[in-house]
């Protein structure tokens, strides 16, 4: 791999990282455990992958010009899917009953990965196109569901064994001691 290749091959992971660190940005603002840093290393780290691949790929058929190289570059894709879908997969926590907390983080930190495959497979428009886009997502309809949070309605209070809610309440209140 020549030298020009590998100075190409750094841009190309730093640009990587730019596009993870924009993507990021939010979710830091939001105040996520997956936040600028993350992002950033998910997307460059995708763009290290691809291009990696793409350099043994070529190795291989410099050294052995006189073989039929057969490789699928869909195995980088799905081994880069496999990791970042295990980090994702980390940042989810269920918080008892119906809440739950980090898919949108955990959407990102996969979406970055593809940017980040994008870069290094040199779809600038696309990958810089569909970051703009992950910012109305995430900054738009994250303000736009706050608004409408004000009318999401609470879960209903829990019921004992009977159905009654009365009676649910009194066991957990103190009872009046005797004589007093």
């Amino acid at each position: 791999m020549s030298w020009e290749y590998q100075l190409e091959a750094i841009g190309l992971v730093t640009l990587a990282g730019f596009v993870g660190a924009i993507v990021g940005l939010e979710r830091e603002f939001a105040g996520k455990p997956a936040g600028l840093r993350t992002h950033i290393m998910v997307a460059a780290s995708s763009a290290l992958m691809m291009v990696i691949g793409e350099a043994v790929m070529e190795a291989f058929r410099e050294n052995n010009s006189d073989s039929t190289l057969s490789a699928d570059p869909i195995r980088v894709i799905h081994a880069i899917l496999i990791g970042v879908s295990f980090l994702g997969a980390g940042t989810i926590i269920h918080q008892g009953g119906h809440r739950v907390e980090g898919l949108t983080t955990a959407s990102s930190i996969f979406f970055t990965a593809g940017l980040g495959m994008g870069i290094a497979a040199r779809q600038f428009v696309l990958a810089g196109g569909l970051t703009l886009l992950s910012l109305v997502v995430l900054y738009g309809i994250g303000w736009a569901e706050q608004g409408l949070s004000r009318y999401h309605r609470e879960p209903e209070p829990s019921h004992d064994e009977s159905g009654d809610e009365d009676s649910a309440a009194q066991q957990k209140s103190p009872k009046p001691s005797a004589g007093g």
